[in-house]
């Protein structure tokens, strides 16, 4: 059985969804694993390497593909893919393509709809990636805050410890926090989910926050943030707005699981910033958590504050992110491999199979997405 390794396409992205650590395993589970060649070199992982891992190098996407069984992907592949292939990535799909993916024949498993629950953790992309966001933020959000992190004292005088407000307080907003945290900066931080405020505290900052009625229901069975009411983000926009003039480095974590990210920096908010503080948007792609955010873009406002918009936060720290993606594909396809068959076995009725499946047969068969379809 063929497994292929495609060349990212979207421009920006750096990662591979497959590297040589991890081919040496699939080609061990009785795989032929066929690399596209390139793939890994926005990595740092030549083509060499692959090959020295036991993999084939192909020279274009359709030769990559051609007789393959399973595609491994960072995102959704452009090139046709053969009927009947499993295909694994995070598509980011909608009806639309998951519709697109039933008429082509393909089976598709996008794994950022992959349920949280104890048993997924090692395969759990969006932590993974998550995590090495909210670290990346923090050291881009460093290099460009014009004064030292730590406090500094020299003979010529002290400089002060940076004010770091970190809003959300997920895996990458923690992971934000402890790294802020590591290179001095007094840290504050604030999320809607009621659990969150013990889990700020417990890495030695201190929270910021309203808190009612609502926020105690608002995280989802599957640990994720609700969409809360206007009034509610209306409320905690007056108790952040007076802690974020005093800020010099914000960064932005907020996201709502399937919907534009809520705006938590107003126009009003940047504007009471200081010359020379910072906002980093880890939420861009989703539209941003600054109402002045460019996604993709970094600039300096007419106050001299600086707002880093990037887009794809983990594929600015590639190596890292890419080892940790190919082990989460890893993780998924050996969890349902019949080692007798050596082929995957998807049951059905499971629930990680079932969060992550949008196609099967030719038929959209996700709850998300199969009414719509």
């Amino acid at each position: 059985m063929r497994l292929a390794v495609l060349k990212e396409t979207k421009p920006g992205e750096s990662r591979v969804a497959a590297t040589p650590e991890t081919v040496k395993k699939l080609i061990a589970l009785g795989l032929d694993v066929t690399v596209q060649q390139g793939a890994g070199l926005a990595s740092g992982l030549p083509d060499a390497d692959y090959a020295a891992a036991g993999a084939t190098l192909a020279p274009d996407a359709a030769a990559t593909v051609a007789g393959a069984a399973i595609v491994f992907t960072v995102r959704a592949p452009e090139a046709p893919l053969p009927q009947g292939a499993l295909l694994i990535g995070t598509l980011q799909a909608d009806a639309a393509a998951a519709g697109a993916f039933a008429t082509a024949g393909v089976d598709a498993c996008s794994m950022e709809l992959l349920p949280r629950i104890t048993r997924a953790q090692s395969m759990d992309v969006l932590s993974s990636q998550a995590n090495l966001a909210g670290y990346r933020a923090v050291i881009e959000g460093a290099a460009a805050f014009d004064r030292g992190f730590p406090m500094l004292m020299t003979a010529a005088g002290t400089v002060p410890a940076a004010n770091v407000f970190v809003m959300g307080a997920g895996v990458a907003g923690l992971q934000a926090i402890a790294t802020a945290r590591r290179l001095g900066g007094r840290v504050s931080a604030t999320d809607v989910r009621p659990a969150a405020k013990e889990e700020i505290k417990s890495l030695g900052a201190s929270f910021v926050g309203y808190e009612d009625e609502e926020s105690k229901a608002a995280q989802t069975a599957g640990g994720y943030a609700k969409q809360l009411s206007a009034e509610f983000y209306a409320k905690q926009a007056e108790v952040v707005a007076a802690h974020i003039a005093k800020q010099d480095v914000v960064v932005c974590t907020a996201l709502v699981q399937g919907r534009k990210a809520p705006t938590l920096v107003t126009e009003a908010m940047v504007a009471s910033m200081k010359p020379g503080s910072v906002i980093v948007d880890i939420a861009a792609d989703a539209g941003g958590n600054c109402a002045l955010t460019k996604p993709g873009q970094s600039y300096l406002t007419d106050n001299g504050v600086k707002i880093l918009g990037f887009t794809n936060w983990p594929g600015r720290i590639p190596a890292a992110a890419s080892a940790l993606y190919a082990r989460n594909l890893l993780t998924f396809l050996t969890t349902f491999w019949d080692k007798d068959a050596k082929a995957p076995k998807l049951p059905p009725e499971d629930d990680i199979v079932q969060g992550v499946t949008l196609t099967r047969g030719g038929a959209v068969v996700h709850k998300m997405f199969a009414p719509a379809a």
